[in-house]
């Protein structure tokens, strides 16, 4: 359980924790597109650093639907589906990158609250956390999601609301963390004014990160623990 001082931490996943090629991103929407229109997908709006709410209403309208709100629900579920299917494949071709696992492990170990504020509608990153075997320290529960919304401080501060609400912890200001790898991820942690950790591996430089604004630049996780703690109060 947190202590009264407690953290909370906010990952994002892609290019952050894990890398996942292999056309996995691709092939999740071409499934999702089907089963919802009974069409094959053609085009696939730009997916860097964006919500699956964001890329879902372009990808649909780019693809010739007038009302892409009006199949959120029936997309989500079939993005859900997606990813269940291709747990083998994220396996296959993904990667954990240099120390994610130990620094998710640092943080349980110092009773912080761990979750996800991603883009990732939640099935998608349970499902590539899992499959990497990093979803054991997270509390997804408590995350921001791209269902959720396409404003990333929206996700974190939702993440906040709901860590809060089940256990009992305002975790303010910089007690909410966010660690990412893009100018997005930085963005959205400055305007719900939590901590900003950017961490360059991504297609970001860790100048662009410090230019974003991040409080906290690292080259890559093996840094987290040696460069995170005196902010962190460990």
């Amino acid at each position: 359980m947190p202590t009264d001082s407690a953290t909370l931490i906010l990952w994002d996943i892609d290019h952050t924790l894990v890398q996942i090629g292999g056309g996995v991103s691709r092939s999740i929407y071409e499934r999702a597109f089907h089963r919802v229109t009974n069409r094959p997908l053609g085009e696939l709006a730009d997916m860097s650093g964006r919500t699956d709410q964001a890329i879902m209403v372009e990808t649909l309208r780019m693809n010739g639907v007038d009302d892409p709100e009006a199949l959120f629900e029936d997309f989500y579920a079939a993005l859900a589906a997606a990813a269940e299917q291709l747990t083998d494949r994220m396996r296959e071709v993904g990667v954990v990158l240099p120390g994610a696992q130990e620094a998710i492990a640092s943080c349980g170990a110092r009773g912080t609250v761990q979750s996800a504020v991603t883009g990732n509608v939640r099935p998608i990153a349970e499902a590539k956390l899992a499959a990497l075997g990093l979803g054991e320290g997270l509390d997804f529960s408590v995350g921001g999601y791209g269902d959720d919304g396409s404003d990333r401080a929206d996700l974190v501060r939702l993440a906040r609301k709901r860590a809060s609400q089940k256990y009992g912890h305002d975790f303010a200001g910089t007690r909410a963390v966010v660690i990412g790898d893009t100018p997005h991820d930085v963005r959205g942690a400055l305007d719900a004014e939590a901590l900003a950790v950017g961490v360059a591996s991504g297609k970001n430089t860790s100048d662009e990160l410090r230019e974003a604004g991040a409080h906290i630049v690292l080259g890559s996780l093996t840094d987290f623990a040696g460069c995170c703690s005196e902010a962190l109060g460990w």
